[in-house]
């Protein structure tokens, strides 16, 4: 059912400029989720503390590879 939605795209398919414009899309994303987190973090009590702190960690994780692929590529983030 997902692939009558979704065109799977081999990654050796895209040009640079493609990979470019996904991994900015990507660090966007990812940046507007952990934007959501810290603000729903500021709301949570209990369990929920602990549960967003790991989420936080991890897309802080992941937004740090994300912005080294970046530099690596010469890519300017504005």
């Amino acid at each position: 059912m997902y692939s009558e939605f979704v065109k799977e795209v081999e990654i050796s398919e895209l040009d640079d400029s493609q990979k470019n414009r996904d991994l900015l899309k990507n660090i966007k994303i990812v940046k507007e989720t952990l934007d959501n987190m810290y603000n729903n973090l500021q709301y949570a009590d209990g369990d929920l503390i602990d549960y967003f702190t790991y989420q936080i960690k991890a897309e802080e994780s992941k937004y740090d590879y994300l912005i080294k692929q970046a530099k690596e590529k010469k890519i300017k983030i504005i």
